[in-house]
């Protein structure tokens, strides 16, 4: 009988255990689930909490199209897409010859696309660098020909041919810095300039960017100014650039995209710093050397006010303050484009209809505002599995170091002649780091002495970045 009981027994322990087992394996499956269950939920709240704050920028930038636009009105579709619609009845004068149509109406954009690509510019480097060309995947090899106009060839093959191309106009490291200037003016060629006399103001500010063969002397003083400091020109227009530039040894050239024999030849007779921009292609609805400049300045400057661009109602036809008028781009998109960019507190617009109130930004969301929005912007984005780094390094694709003790010597080529030689480019390339302003010593520190530039192409997550040492630099 004893023994029938302990056999008994012996025959429940596997039983109890059993259940023991399957009590603990429910009880993690419940923990489980029930994690998942939070950690989904406060996904979801985080969601909805970004979509929140990008629906409330949207309803900013819908108010500031409708008080700024001039009629343009902005109609949201979603906490991300807007579409900018012109009044019915707008003269669409611009036609699109491959189409075979005029322009439309109204324009589709992504804000939070439009947010993440001009807030990552403010942090970048825009002037094409030794160091970016030693970093990038193939370095000069690959590269460099992409700069260099009737080279023949798609790579640099003979490196020693591609340094006489560029070594005249190609510096060591970024001789400008984000945060360098606090308040710049880009102006544009618009005959609407003549329709004001903004001439004072723009010479106010710290710094004054102009396009091409754009005179500046006393018969336009009084419309256009006489500050001088940087100048965005296409290769075309560089061969003109002696006259234009005459008297004006430290206004800064920047040839957009490409350089060229006749290029070099002209930068060797003139005294003025040369840089070549690095010619990124993105997309957006306004085209040409005016948008460019945005961008140049964009990467050195706190705030920028755009004078000379055709954005008013009512503008038929293209014309230049010096010259008779031309065909230029697409109005209407570009007009959209532009008030798009003032609502993003990008730029800031003067033109003629609205010089009585240019000095009246409340309707313009706020930085604090922006910041928030580009934050969720950035984190929805990763959540799509678009990103996966939200540091202010995620977007680097490709790194390169410099080597401390080895700075690399200053642009120019040694068969400059006496009068390039003299050329002052120790002002910005030499500039002893404590010389900048400090709102541009913060950034510097802040992004550990790293400089971003952008490869060529659409993609924002597709950067190189180029890290220096603080302590040579401070």
């Amino acid at each position: 009988m004893r023994q029938h009981k302990q056999v008994s027994v012996l025959n429940r322990r596997p039983t109890v255990l059993y259940l023991v087992f399957a009590a603990a394996l429910f009880s993690f499956l419940l923990f489980y689930i029930q994690s998942s269950f939070f950690a989904g939920s406060v996904s979801s709240d985080r969601d909805s909490e970004m979509i929140r704050v990008l629906s409330n920028f949207q309803s900013s930038v819908q108010q500031c199209v409708d008080n700024r636009g001039l009629g343009l009105t902005a109609h949201i579709i979603d906490h991300c897409k807007l579409i900018l619609k012109y009044p019915e009845g707008t003269n669409s004068t611009w036609y699109n010859a491959q189409f075979k149509k005029f322009e439309p109406l109204e324009y589709s954009y992504d804000v939070c696309e439009a947010i993440l690509l001009w807030e990552q510019y403010r942090n970048m480097t825009t002037v094409l660098t030794r160091e970016y060309l030693d970093s990038r995947p193939g370095g000069w090899v690959d590269y460099a020909p992409q700069r260099i106009a009737q080279l023949g060839t798609k790579k640099c093959t003979n490196k020693t041919l591609c340094e006489e191309n560029l070594n005249v106009l190609l510096p060591a490291k970024p001789p400008f810095h984000p945060r360098q200037f606090r308040t710049c003016a880009v102006v544009g060629n618009s005959g609407d300039l003549l329709k004001t006399e903004f001439g004072k103001e723009i010479d106010s500010h710290d710094a004054v960017f102009r396009d091409n063969e754009a005179p500046v002397n006393e018969k336009y003083a009084k419309y256009v100014g006489l500050k001088r400091d940087f100048r965005l020109v296409v290769r075309g227009a560089a061969r003109n650039m002696v006259p234009i530039l005459n008297g004006s040894d430290n206004e800064v050239l920047i040839i957009k995209s490409l350089t060229h024999r006749e290029i070099n030849a002209v930068i060797k007779t003139i005294p003025n710093p040369v840089y070549l921009f690095q010619g990124i292609v993105l997309r957006r609805g306004a085209k040409g050397t005016g948008m460019k400049s945005i961008e140049l300045a964009l990467s050195m400057c706190d705030i920028v006010d755009i004078y000379g661009f055709t954005v008013d109602p009512g503008y038929t036809e293209w014309t230049r303050y010096f010259s008779k008028p031309r065909k230029g781009h697409n109005p209407l998109q570009g007009r959209a484009y532009y008030q798009l960019l003032e609502c993003l507190g990008v730029i800031r617009i003067h033109s003629p209809m609205r010089s009585k109130r240019r000095e009246d930004w409340s309707d313009i969301p706020s930085r604090e505002m922006i910041t928030q929005a580009h934050a969720a912007a950035l984190r929805l984005k990763k959540n799509q599995g678009q990103s996966d780094d939200l540091g202010q390094f995620g977007n680097c694709n490709v790194w390169g170091n410099v080597d401390p003790d080895n700075s690399g010597p200053v642009s120019g080529s040694p068969d400059m002649s006496d009068v390039r030689k003299y050329s002052n480019y120790n002002k910005w390339e030499v500039m002893p780091f404590e010389s900048l302003r400090r709102e541009a010593q913060d950034h510097y520190n802040q992004m550990q002495g790293v400089s971003l530039y952008k490869m060529d192409g659409n993609r924002l997550d597709d950067l190189v970045c180029v890290r220096h040492s603080l302590k040579s630099e401070a």
